[in-house]
């Protein structure tokens, strides 16, 4: 049974909820409207098109939100004799198993304490305050997919507004003009920005996905090879599969589900498959 949390009110939430909708209803009624007619054939596809793609950003976000991205259970303790489990995260000073004692817990491989949340996430990549919860191990997946949703809506939505203002349409007039200007000009001040922003953040989500990373085993990454380098040894990410494995992992095996933000392949999150183990499923 998927975890969820409860509601807490956001100013951040609440600034991306009106920020979809501005969009949206900008895009349809406006950009559309006055370019192609919303009643005319092309109008009416690309209002359609353009609804889904913001219906699966909308049923994302939530989503992602509401979903718990992964409790340590209490009664996890690390199993060393193993056999299978080939790869053991242990603290750097003094090599003991990684112990929170904040939370006072053994902490699983991959598993992160965040701050703000005061507890420790499984998987945890980063505690995002756009949605108020941190991505981890359970709603991975569904961030990754709002964000894909997020800058499609917001780069069709960019190129229907640059359609709009540059093409002669017959319902452009000096009245029409006039009244959605400040329309235009606060959409192109918003769809700018994060078209880009949310390319690049696209783009680096998935570089990671394709290295089985997650942000902060990046960032533990450079140092790591940096130590290993200084040393004269080749540092190696453990749960590097190769890039087709690593899609599966995290988007699951079924390639037609790879754009649905569902989540029933994960498993338990208490640990990863690693190029050392030669079990099949992706996690356990």
């Amino acid at each position: 049974m998927k975890a969820t949390r409860g509601c807490r009110f956001s100013f951040h939430v609440t600034l991306v909820s009106a920020a979809i909708a501005y969009i949206y209803f900008s895009t349809v009624f406006v950009f559309i409207d006055q370019w192609l007619g919303l009643w005319s054939s092309p109008g009416i596809l690309n209002a359609i098109l353009f609804s889904v793609v913001a219906l699966f950003c909308i049923l994302s976000y939530p989503l992602a939100i509401y979903t718990d991205p992964g409790r340590v259970p209490s009664s996890f303790i690390p199993d060393v004799e193993d056999p299978e489990n080939t790869v053991q995260e242990i603290k750097r000073k003094g090599g003991d198993m990684r112990y929170c004692q904040k939370c006072s817990l053994y902490k699983p491989p991959r598993a992160h304490h965040c701050r703000v949340c005061n507890r420790c996430v499984l998987r945890m990549d980063h505690h995002c305050v756009w949605m108020n919860n941190c991505v981890g191990h359970a709603n991975y997946k569904i961030f990754f997919i709002f964000v894909l949703y997020a800058v499609i809506a917001c780069i069709y939505s960019l190129v229907l507004l640059v359609g709009s203002i540059t093409i002669d349409s017959p319902k452009h007039d000096q009245q029409s003009e006039g009244s959605y200007r400040t329309v235009y000009i606060l959409s192109g001040l918003l769809l700018v920005p994060l078209s880009l922003v949310l390319g690049f953040f696209l783009g680096w989500h998935v570089h990671l996905i394709l290295q089985n990373k997650t942000t902060i085993e990046y960032q533990e990454g450079v140092r790591a090879m940096w130590l290993a380098e200084k040393g004269g040894h080749v540092h190696s990410h453990p749960y590097d599969l190769g890039a087709y494995e690593n899609l599966i992992s995290v988007l699951g095996p079924n390639v037609c589900c790879w754009a649905c933000p569902t989540t029933r392949h994960i498993g338990s999150g208490l640990r990863y498959r690693t190029p050392f183990e030669g079990f099949s499923s992706t996690s356990r």
